[in-house]
């Protein structure tokens, strides 16, 4: 019986992929940096991946006990954790007919766009990301990379982020009246204590990770003003209270100092841009232990997008022009004051993909190279609440692995050089 089953068992395993037939991956690393304390780099290592994880570091460059086992080469490379960028918008990309978009195009539509801009973003090293708002595709592009049927990069998303009437996340903004209507909570639009709590549910109901709320105005919403409150701290409070009910977080946009701190005292997990904060926001920042996700390259993009003539609304052109400059200076002071910072770039806003920009520009603003990696690993994953499987490589946490060309450390440039991507194991980039 044996003799006539090998015939066609050795068939079915020379149909297996390559990678099937691997028990363990040996990554040979030049120079791997240690996030954990002072990222020191560690030179000629081994990481050790088995199952999704990784099994082991080792010294040197382990030669493999089984010819069943992979060994890939980055021994001129410097290889670090799979980076983690906390503010991105998967659905969408800035394009000069982005506003008529809302009208031509269906949920199907908005679903194919997000394929490219989930691969670029995980082929440019960026592992895991955090999706701050949008129709609520992105919940579906969650569970679809989850199965393994599209790729892209681990996403915690926030479904559809939550604003008052005529505050940023109002979906009908600059809409003729007729068109309007009066949108509520199932579309993001709370205004109460009430209403908020409603929003929140509806989000949880439909699978959200966290909950995005707009505490202020914002820059590219068809509305003119990008900075005043436009929450009521008891409306925050409400949401921060049913949101934590429910285990979920609160990211909050705001660039208006008002309403960072009304969100603040609310108890937010995160101020998003956060432009206009003045030092009395970042000592409550510091206070309540409240992360900041900076966006610098938004604010570049959106100030360079509004020079050109007619890309965005009359309205929108002057607050880009007023508001995207100030974002790297804000940053520069709020890291100096000691203020929590985790990396995100708001993605979307510029073309997915280089969200790397955002290295060079917090390093220009005075944040040590070495600092800016961990904003986006071990930072990052401690503010998504993932510091046991994200954010260091050490044995049993996720094996999602970034190699670059040179030292980031000593040029921060590095990281746009991106030439290995490995999530979970799986190699999605090796050049």
């Amino acid at each position: 019986m044996l003799k006539k089953l090998l015939p066609g068992l050795l068939a079915a395993t020379l149909l297996l992929p390559a990678t099937a037939l691997a028990q363990r991956t040996y990554l040979h690393c030049g120079r791997l940096l240690d996030m954990r304390s002072n990222g020191r780099a560690q030179t000629e290592m081994t990481l050790v991946v088995e199952k999704g994880l990784v099994l082991a570091v080792e010294r040197g460059y382990t030669t493999p006990p089984s010819a069943t086992d992979k060994v890939i080469d980055l021994k001129n490379r410097t290889v670090l954790p799979g980076l983690i960028d906390c503010h991105v918008h998967l659905e969408s990309e800035t394009s000069k007919d982005q506003y008529l978009k809302e009208f031509t195009q269906n949920p199907a539509d908005v679903a194919f766009g997000t394929l490219d801009h989930a691969r670029v973003t995980l082929l440019s090293g960026f592992t895991t990301v955090r999706d701050l708002g949008g129709s609520g595709v992105n919940i579906a592009l969650r569970n679809a990379i989850n199965r393994g049927q599209v790729v892209g990069p681990r996403i915690f998303t926030a479904g559809k982020a939550i604003s008052g009437t005529g505050g940023h996340m109002d979906p009908t903004n600059g809409y003729r009246l007729d068109l309007m209507g009066i949108p509520g909570p199932t579309d993001g639009v709370a205004n109460g204590p009430e209403q908020g709590r409603q929003a929140v549910r509806e989000q949880y109901k439909r699978g959200a990770d966290l909950i995005k709320i707009a505490s202020t105005g914002g820059v590219l919403s068809v509305a003119k003003d990008g900075s005043s409150a436009q929450m009521t701290e008891e409306e925050i409070r409400t949401i921060v209270q049913t949101a934590r009910d429910l285990g979920l977080n609160v990211a909050c946009h705001a660039h208006g100092a008002e309403g960072m701190k009304r969100a603040i005292r609310a108890g937010v997990t995160s101020i998003e841009h956060g432009t206009l904060m003045d030092d009395e926001t970042m000592q409550l920042m510091k206070k309540y232990g409240t992360w900041y996700v900076p966006t610098i390259t938004a604010g570049k993009s959106v100030a360079d997008s509004a020079k050109i003539p007619n890309y965005y609304p009359a309205l929108v052109t002057p607050k880009a022009l007023a508001i995207g400059p100030k974002l790297q200076g804000t940053f520069g002071r709020a890291y100096k004051a000691g203020v929590k910072i985790a990396f995100g770039t708001d993605a979307a806003v510029f073309r997915h993909g280089v969200n790397a920009l955002e290295f060079r520009y917090m390093v220009e603003a005075g944040m040590p190279p070495l600092e800016a990696l961990r904003s986006a690993t071990v930072s990052a994953a401690e503010l998504l609440g993932q510091t046991s499987s994200l954010g260091t490589l050490e044995p049993g946490k996720l094996a999602d692995v970034v190699a670059v060309d040179g030292d980031p450390v000593q040029d921060i440039n590095a990281m746009q050089r991106v030439r290995f991507v490995m999530k979970q194991g799986v190699v999605y980039r090796s050049e």
